[in-house]
């Protein structure tokens, strides 16, 4: 699926990648492949963003909260800021 992390001030990411994780405001959850159409809002925590299914390809992010929209394969996440996580 195509994925967009963007923040008011920068594009973070953009790239095909085979899921994600993330911290909604009423708890974790994972986004894959051919989602079903979705808004969610996202709090404070930790993003994972997986780039193969075998999930060993990881980039992961400290967040301070956004929405995610998910629609024709394609995920949008809008944040205030994210960190990369080593």
């Amino acid at each position: 699926m195509q994925l967009d992390i963007l923040t008011p001030e920068r594009k973070v990411f953009t790239g095909n990648v085979y899921g994600v994780i993330l911290p909604g405001t009423e708890g974790v959850f994972e986004i894959l492949e051919h989602h079903a159409p979705i808004i969610a809002s996202l709090g404070k925590g930790k993003m994972k963003v997986f780039k193969d299914k075998n999930k060993t390809g990881v980039d992961t992010y400290e967040i301070s909260g956004g929405f995610i929209e998910m629609a024709n394969n394609k995920a949008s996440v809008l944040i205030e800021d994210a960190k990369v996580i080593e």
